[in-house]
């Protein structure tokens, strides 16, 4: 997922255009950085910040370094499907062998369906809250995301996970067609 300072377009009436109390200082090129994390219905576990463009061996590395954690924290000994989407690096031949190689079961997964997916869900939660804290450089986004992060509870997630029977029945309704997930 990636995060960045978008903000907000503002209107004004004629004559507000330059009076100081509706402008707000603005940052011309807004920092972004691509983040992964991992949420159960037990919560979330750590988050990576990457960078650069992620292939096959690059998401692998993730997979090994914060997949592997989280899921030691999240569920322990049990057993637990992983889901991803069908971007390139998660799709490749060798990223499969990684998971059959990890004992890994992998959910099978429609293509373009992010309103199927909870953590895409909790990304947009995350994105709305970090909307007005306007950062001004990489690191005060990073902490901001950061801080969003651990304020997740498991019952955050465990309700995204649990509307998950809805969401599919609101994907049926709308024949594949965008829904309010």
């Amino acid at each position: 997922m990636s995060f960045g300072n978008q903000g907000a377009r503002v209107w004004s009436k004629t004559g507000e255009r330059e009076m100081p109390k509706c402008l707000k200082s603005s940052v011309k090129y807004p920092q972004s950085v691509m983040v992964w994390g991992a949420m159960s219905a037990a919560g979330v576990g750590p988050l990576c910040f990457i960078k650069g463009r992620v292939n096959a061996a690059s998401y692998q590395e993730i997979l090994e370094h914060f997949m592997l954690p989280s899921a030691e924290k999240l569920y322990g000994d049990e057993d637990f499907i992983f889901q991803h989407d069908l971007a390139p690096a998660h799709s490749a031949k060798t990223t499969g062998k990684w998971f059959t190689n990890h004992g890994i079961t992998v959910l099978n997964w429609p293509a373009n369906s992010p309103d199927l997916n909870p953590i895409e869900n909790l990304w947009d939660i995350g994105k709305r809250e970090l909307r007005d804290t306007r950062p001004n450089t990489l690191d005060e986004l990073k902490v901001a995301i950061e801080a969003f992060w651990v304020s997740i509870t498991p019952q955050q997630c465990h309700r995204l996970i649990a509307s998950t029977p809805h969401r599919i029945e609101a994907v049926i309704s709308a024949k594949g067609f965008p829904t309010k997930y």
